[in-house]
């Protein structure tokens, strides 16, 4: 059996996404539930989500195991597993890293562009790297079973991140950076400290992210893959589209500001265009998922190969990852 699944999108959910998924085949899909929000915020967003399993129990189901891919895939369906952008969620507590673990939670960035309590951001001029507290909680995620991403974090803290954990640890959403020298983008030390250690990464396909932008061919973006997966190893990536579908601009805004500054911060934008920039004609919505199987076969890959990474990766590491380090 084969699985389609994206490790991350934060779209304007509705239900028309919801079908969208369907169509598209997603078995599962990580969903961003903090970026900036406290604890009882984040919970407010778990109580949304909530209702749409409620109210739409054909089309989604929450998802907390590996086992619930083969539930949702089984039933027609696609799991929601839940993650975070920021630590912002556990505030400066470390007992909460299990309660979120146990409200479902399975992945936490350490920070969000940021310096954070736990480690540097990708936008901070300097780097000192993980923090007294950032090992701590590494710790404690590694012990319940939530995963550490590091996809907005700078690049000393992510190779302490990845031989810090005693298990692997995920880039989500990110391309390599010798392909597009976007500050988001990881360099060769970075993607190699992540997978030595058994880690993954997921190809992100947010212009800002993409060689030529929102131009990028598939061809393009195809080939990329299959450079990176000849350097590294295919068993180690999969896709985290970072799809946005239907958002409005003022939840750029957000991402970038949240409360921790009085002006704009255009981050991976620019003044002239602070906005989403335009998906690549090819990924528009989840229904597009099955056109980057034709783009992985055109460069080459083959059937095993393309399994692997449009989900069978991501299943497989959900499966020792999501559980806790006892059990």
């Amino acid at each position: 059996m084969t699985y389609r699944i994206d490790c991350l999108q934060y779209c304007n959910w509705s239900e028309d996404i919801f079908r969208q998924m369907r169509e598209g085949g997603l078995d599962a899909v990580h969903v961003t539930i903090s970026y900036h929000e406290n604890f009882r915020e984040t919970v407010l967003n778990v109580e949304q989500w909530n209702r749409w399993f409620e109210q739409h129990p054909d089309l989604i189901m929450k998802g907390r195991w590996a086992s619930d891919v083969k539930l949702a895939h089984d039933t027609g369906r696609t799991a929601i597993f839940f993650g975070f952008q920021n630590p912002s969620p556990i505030e400066d507590d470390i007992g909460l890293v299990e309660v979120w673990h146990d409200l479902g939670a399975r992945f936490m960035q350490l920070t969000y562009n940021n310096q954070s309590l736990l480690a540097t951001g990708c936008y901070e001029d300097e780097d000192p790297g993980l923090t007294r507290m950032g090992k701590q909680v590494i710790r404690e995620m590694n012990r319940v079973g939530l995963v550490v991403d590091m996809s907005h974090s700078a690049d000393r803290s992510t190779i302490e991140a990845a031989d810090h954990s005693e298990r692997p640890i995920a880039i989500t959403h990110a391309n390599p950076f010798d392909w597009h020298a976007a500050r988001r983008n990881k360099p060769d030390d970075v993607i190699r400290a992540v997978v030595q250690n058994g880690g993954m990464m997921g190809f992100s396909i947010y212009p800002h992210h993409l060689a030529g932008g929102s131009d990028c061919t598939l061809k393009g973006f195809c080939q990329m893959i299959a450079d990176t997966a000849e350097r590294y190893g295919v068993q180690h990536f999969g896709i985290g589209s970072d799809l946005c579908q239907n958002q409005p601009d003022s939840v750029v805004e957000w991402m970038r500001v949240g409360r921790w500054t009085k002006e704009i911060d255009y981050g991976e934008g620019s003044a002239a265009n602070p906005g989403f920039p335009k998906q690549p004609y090819w990924f528009h919505t989840n229904a597009d998922f099955p056109r980057l199987e034709e783009g992985l076969k055109e460069v080459g890959f083959n059937a095993r190969e393309i399994a692997d990474i449009m989900g069978d990766n991501w299943f497989r590491f959900f499966e020792k990852n999501f559980v806790p380090s006892d059990g």
